[in-house]
């Protein structure tokens, strides 16, 4: 870090732009990968950075990125050769927490293979296409956000999906855009007053 005034800064509060929902593995940084400094980026992790509508861990990150930070965007991160997916796409028990935790990402691959989606298709494919669909799930989960809704709505906050390739260091955007009918039946569904 080459940046001797960070600390001095840091030690006054932050005042991030985005929040980063994104997978515990160590080979995805968020601050390395978006060339970011501490206080840059608020942050939440977990394995398979699966984002639940009950979790009230990810809800409370949420919550305080949302009203108190006032972020301006919501960015959710799957990466490659995730180890959450790999088990998910796999029927083996793993034991303890894991199996509950994994259990959205196993409801996805289900429907996967029910849609033909995964037909065909290598391990390496599958987990791809997995990842990204985990991805797209978890900007859908964020936007049902109320305090996420209302954001949108007043002011402009915007909320992304991407993937990162662990073997080449890119990160790519989704399309995780919505017409202007999903987004009636969303703002009917989820704002609250």
């Amino acid at each position: 870090m080459n940046n001797p005034d960070m600390h001095a800064k840091n030690a006054k509060g932050q005042t991030p732009p985005i929040l980063w929902l994104g997978c515990s593995d160590s080979r995805c940084p968020e601050t390395t990968l978006l060339d970011a400094q501490p206080g840059d980026i608020f942050v939440h992790r977990n394995i398979a950075n699966v984002i639940h509508p009950h979790d009230i861990s990810s809800n409370a990150v949420i919550y305080y990125a949302v009203n108190a930070l006032k972020v301006a965007h919501i960015v959710v991160c799957g990466h490659t050769s995730c180890g959450g997916v790999a088990a998910a796409l796999g029927s083996s028990r793993i034991g303890g927490v894991m199996d509950a935790w994994l259990t959205p990402l196993r409801e996805l691959r289900s429907g996967l293979q029910a849609s033909g989606k995964l037909d065909g298709k290598d391990d390496k494919e599958k987990s791809l296409i997995l990842v990204q669909e985990n991805v797209k799930r978890g900007v859908d989960v964020v936007r049902m956000n109320a305090e996420v809704v209302t954001a949108m709505e007043e002011r402009s906050l915007s909320v992304h999906g991407v993937v990162y390739d662990v073997g080449t260091g890119k990160l790519s955007e989704l399309d995780t855009g919505e017409g202007e009918e999903d987004l009636k039946k969303r703002l009917e569904a989820f704002k609250v007053a």
